[in-house]
């Protein structure tokens, strides 16, 4: 059902060679699959700000989340499938270009939803002055920490853990993690592990091929390529 309501409410929708075709006026250059049986594609489209980009992510069944940033990182748009944007005047904005200047970014901001609901989240970027390469691509470490509260200021969750950064693309990229929900920490990692270009095999790929179920799992590369 959410997969039906997210292609309903943003119109890209994959096709039938086994490939995810971005919206009209949209232009995809790069495809991330990652830990945790998830692909990204991301891409940018006419129209908007200079520097504002799209990500979509995708599970075995489709699409789930697409999300809107800025030049500077902001998150000024997600569909899980609730719309969510960043509210006007943030307390301390998001800042890509403070992160790689200074070397921290704080942040203060708050979200709202299209059901009602909001929240309010506050925490830092950090470099650690480590890098890693993953498939080719050298990424910056960041040390990431952040609580979200709701409107009524009680804690949703906190998250801290390990990011990467690609100052050329200025993009974040999920690394290895905890969150606290309910008093409990919950361990993620969902690490890049192939980035895929135009014209290379695997582009705009429907399917995600690390960490899925056993039989994804089980294939090799090449027959990973061909999978509807």
């Amino acid at each position: 059902m959410r997969r039906v309501i997210l292609l309903l409410l943003f119109l890209p929708t994959p096709t039938l060679a086994g490939t995810w075709t971005p919206p009209e006026g949209c232009t995809a250059y790069l495809t991330v699959q990652a830990k945790q049986c998830r692909v990204s594609h991301h891409y940018t489209c006419t129209g908007d700000a200079p520097g504002d980009q799209w990500r979509v992510d995708m599970d075995q069944e489709g699409p789930f989340f697409y999300s809107r940033i800025d030049r500077e990182g902001q998150w000024l748009q997600s569909y899980d499938p609730t719309l969510q944007t960043l509210d006007p005047n943030p307390v301390d904005p998001a800042s890509f270009s403070t992160l790689l200047a200074e070397g921290v970014d704080t942040w203060d901001f708050t979200l709202s939803k299209t059901d009602g609901t909001g929240s309010r989240a506050v925490g830092f970027d950090r470099l650690t002055g480590k890098t890693a390469v993953i498939d080719g691509i050298t990424l910056q470490l960041t040390e990431v920490d952040f609580t979200e509260y709701d409107r009524s200021g009680a804690v949703l969750q906190r998250t801290r853990g390990t990011e990467y950064i690609s100052a050329d693309w200025r993009l974040f990229f999920a690394g290895p993690s905890e969150t606290e929900i309910d008093g409990e920490w919950l361990a993620v990692d969902g690490s890049p592990v192939e980035f895929i270009f135009p014209g290379e095999p695997g582009f705009l790929a429907s399917q995600p091929i690390f960490d899925c179920d056993a039989l994804t799992a089980s294939l090799s590369p090449d027959m990973r390529e061909i999978l509807p």
